[in-house]
């Protein structure tokens, strides 16, 4: 059994913790704007980058930047909500393709202000563009091949 070093367990909590407190930051931003969640947001981008083809909900799943334990709960309130679109497959007469209404395209676009904003002030406030860019080549080293 491998036992991490000190070092590798500090990194890992500050990881999650910066994580979380940024991720919450966001949240908190969006909330008190009166926005949805960073779910909708994340969501919505990733329908409205499928473009006019549209995307089946589980390739969605797969995009998301945001663990989503209820994608299809998530899809039937934005739907209710006016900002997505439902449409037949056409190569499966059972699944459905979910497109981004102008509507949707508008939420985002406002929640992205808000959201931009929080990044700035977490993240480009307390580091410079060299330590960013540190940060990155970091984390792009430890995922997996």
């Amino acid at each position: 059994m491998s036992v991490p070093k000190i070092e590798t367990i500090e990194a890992w909590k500050a990881l999650l913790t910066t994580s979380r407190l940024l991720i919450e930051k966001v949240e908190d931003s969006l909330a008190a704007s009166s926005l949805p969640s960073l779910a909708w947001y994340d969501t919505l981008l990733e329908i409205e980058k499928a473009g006019k083809e549209g995307i089946r909900p589980y390739k969605l799943k797969e995009r998301l930047l945001l663990p989503q334990y209820g994608t299809s709960r998530l899809l039937g309130r934005i739907l209710t909500a006016g900002l997505i679109e439902k449409h037949d497959c056409d190569e499966d007469g059972r699944g459905f393709v979910v497109r981004i209404t102008s509507r949707g395209r508008q939420l985002r676009r406002k929640m992205w202000r808000v959201y931009a904003n929080a990044l700035c002030t977490g993240l480009e406030g307390p580091l410079t563009v060299g330590e960013l860019k540190l940060l990155v080549d970091l984390m792009q080293k430890t995922r997996p091949a």
